[in-house]
């Protein structure tokens, strides 16, 4: 898929019926986080658990008043990222050009250690989103590579989520760590996959840098000559970990970044007085763990997280881990649920039931209730027979009975406030 593809036009056609093509758009979310306008999502995000957050926040969605009570969380908005007009990476936040295309490949050509740089390709900063990149040899096989540059608010959450590691529960990586260098900058260094089901071996490692001034410059490479579509020709990425944070902190790119204005403040977080961000991103998990244990759920809980309006518990009762996911949203309109041929409950709420294989895994299965209210409020509750959807079976069946997870599906009080 090319640098230039917009997320915003697939997640946008996703988010008006809650339903779509989950790879394609775990995809797209995936080139929209290399394009560092927003990330996974991690970013790199991407898996079935994932794509749920870039449904829920295209749809205008919220991590509904997850549970009311004493201890219970609070309502979280769920911000879209930031667009220019057009729908492309031109706009208010391009820079006046003073550095070039040209130039751009000229300095990765420089920093790259030895070997070549052939099919190259370029953006100046005329652009929002400086780039270079090409297929780079170092005589061990052909690799991609491709470089951007953005400016970001340092304090906001984009800065923040494209430097923090993804949880490994969700996501699927070999190693990542943050680092905080002597000026403050943040620096992430990320070894993981292009596909992060691994349905293909390509590797993506990759190298984030923000600064305190809201400089952000990220390297990417693959141990393929590209990112997709290409057969593997190495057993890694050519640069190493300390290559690729040479090549990103290299004063090089500073020209083409003060060229760049710098950009509007992210929007504020939604969220209750004192909660932190670590907090926030865990609201739906800390709801579901209560809510499981409250409707009398005794299987020993081994871990939880989340991101967003995503949660995820794993349990485990000594026949084999089991993975229970919750996600809560807001759906415009009944059209694309998959349950309008059931009739609704006296309350109106529809509410869809699956079982069969999952969409990743081998030997997954995935009991899913999928609910919506009269209110727009969508509840959707999965079990698999597995801790990670994109892992190996563990177990014959999930953990939870169908009856339980309806029962947390159907639990009043998701969309409630707390005061």
């Amino acid at each position: 898929m090319p640098f230039e593809d917009d997320l915003g036009v697939a997640l946008r056609r996703a988010g008006e019926g809650f339903t779509a093509d989950r790879d394609a758009l775990a995809d797209a979310g995936e080139q929209r986080g290399r394009r560092l306008v927003a990330r996974r999502r991690h970013a790199a995000a991407a898996g079935g658990s994932v794509l749920a957050l870039a449904l829920i926040a295209t749809a205008g969605a919220y991590a509904g008043g997850l549970l009311d009570g004493a201890g219970r969380a609070g309502v979280v908005n769920v911000a879209a990222p930031p667009t220019t007009p057009g729908g492309d990476d031109k706009g208010p936040l391009a820079g006046s050009g003073a550095v070039t295309a040209a130039q751009m490949i000229a300095n990765l050509r420089e920093l790259l250690p030895g070997g070549q740089l052939t099919e190259p390709d370029g953006r100046g900063s005329e652009d929002q989103v400086p780039m270079a990149s090409g297929v780079y040899d170092d005589g061990k096989g052909k690799a991609a590579v491709s470089l951007a540059l953005s400016r970001v608010d340092p304090a906001g959450s984009n800065a923040r989520a494209m430097t923090e590691c993804g949880d490994k529960n969700v996501q699927e990586y070999d190693d990542c760590r943050t680092e905080q260098l002597a000026d403050g900058s943040r620096l992430l260094l990320y070894k993981g996959y292009e596909y992060p089901d691994r349905r293909v071996d390509t590797k993506l490692w990759r190298a984030v840098l923000a600064t305190p001034k809201g400089f952000m410059v990220e390297l990417s490479e693959w141990n393929s000559p590209a990112e997709k579509g290409a057969p593997v020709s190495r057993s890694n990425p050519p640069l190493t970990p300390d290559q690729l944070k040479t090549v990103v902190t290299s004063p090089l790119w500073q020209p083409a970044l003060n060229d760049l204005p710098a950009p509007a403040p992210d929007p504020a977080p939604s969220a209750r007085p004192g909660s932190s961000a670590a907090l926030r991103d865990r609201e739906a998990a800390v709801a579901l763990e209560e809510l499981v244990t409250g409707i009398g759920i005794k299987i020993p809980i081994l871990s939880w997280g989340g991101e967003g309006g995503h949660g995820y518990i794993v349990f485990d009762d000594g026949k084999g881990k089991s993975l229970v996911s919750l996600t809560v949203g807001r759906s415009e309109g009944v059209s694309g649920f998959p349950g309008l041929n059931q009739p609704p409950l006296p309350d109106g709420t529809l509410v869809n039931v699956k079982q069969g294989p999952a969409e990743k895994g081998k030997g997954v299965i995935e009991w899913q209730v999928d609910t919506l209210r009269t209110d727009g409020l969508r509840v959707v509750v999965s079990a698999y027979n597995t801790a990670n959807q994109s892992g190996t079976a563990t177990r014959e069946q999930p953990a939870l009975t169908l009856d339980q997870l309806k029962e947390i599906a159907l639990a009043p009080g998701w969309n409630r406030t707390r005061n």
